[in-house]
């Protein structure tokens, strides 16, 4: 959650460009703001951040640590650097687990040259995946009348439930297990087709950043996501509090 708004200004430094900003936006949304290059999976304008891709960290001149830009806060006198060998070494890495820990054959997928798992893969050079490839076996789901869920393609974002909760207000989807084996799910582990929560709105299969949640009836390259209706919903939903 964001801090309470102040009107207090802090000065601070990204990749050497001096920024001005309020103390409730945070790195990343600054470096949009300036047109500066961060990668993320998880981050979905018009949901709250959670920090869970670690695409997004970054280098913070006076700490070893590296820092989530969704959720490091703007601080007077921040040095801040987005892009360098070791950040480009370690989001290459995450890149390669998320691979492997999962069943992604780009060529046979519905969102193939639609994917921001893929496009972030050429963005960063990678050419490979450098570690072993888990293998494991994953389940579709087309029990839903109009889309479809394929494990083998998630990547854990939590876009879906994130969504499903703040935006739909159903909090349909949630999260089961640990690590590796941890799987989305809808309502309590049962078919998201039976799932009584789901109000068939599509919301959580427009900001899937991949092939995972798709729309029945889309062929291999067909499932171009819509998602500029976000932040529009979410001023709409803030406006009736």
């Amino acid at each position: 959650m964001k801090r309470p708004f102040k009107a207090r200004i802090k000065t601070l430094k990204i990749d050497g460009i001096d920024v001005g900003a309020r103390e409730d936006e945070t790195i990343l949304e600054l470096a949009k703001e300036n047109g500066i290059f961060i990668p993320t999976l998880c981050h979905l304008e018009g949901v709250d951040d959670i920090g869970a891709c670690r695409l997004c960290l970054v280098e913070v001149k006076g700490t070893s640590k590296l820092l989530p830009a969704c959720m490091t806060y703007a601080d007077e006198g921040m040095e801040v650097i987005t892009n360098s060998e070791r950040l480009l070494a370690y989001r290459r890495q995450v890149l390669d687990l998320l691979f492997s820990e999962r069943n992604h054959v780009c060529a046979v997928c519905v969102s193939n040259g639609h994917c921001e798992l893929q496009w972030l893969a050429g963005k960063l050079g990678i050419t490979h995946v450098g570690v072993p490839y888990l293998y494991p076996e994953l389940p579709v789901d087309a029990s839903h009348p109009f889309y479809g869920l394929d494990h083998n393609r998630c990547i854990l974002c939590t876009r879906c439930v994130r969504v499903c909760d703040e935006i739909e207000g159903a909090h349909t989807w949630d999260v089961m297990g640990r690590g590796v084996e941890s799987i989305v799910i809808s309502d309590l582990n049962q078919p998201w087709g039976t799932a009584e929560s789901c109000t068939r709105c599509g919301k959580c299969v427009q900001v899937c950043p991949t092939g995972a949640l798709f729309e029945k009836g889309k062929a291999v390259s067909e499932m171009k996501k819509q998602r500029n209706f976000l932040p529009y919903l979410r001023l709409m939903r803030e406006g009736r509090k």
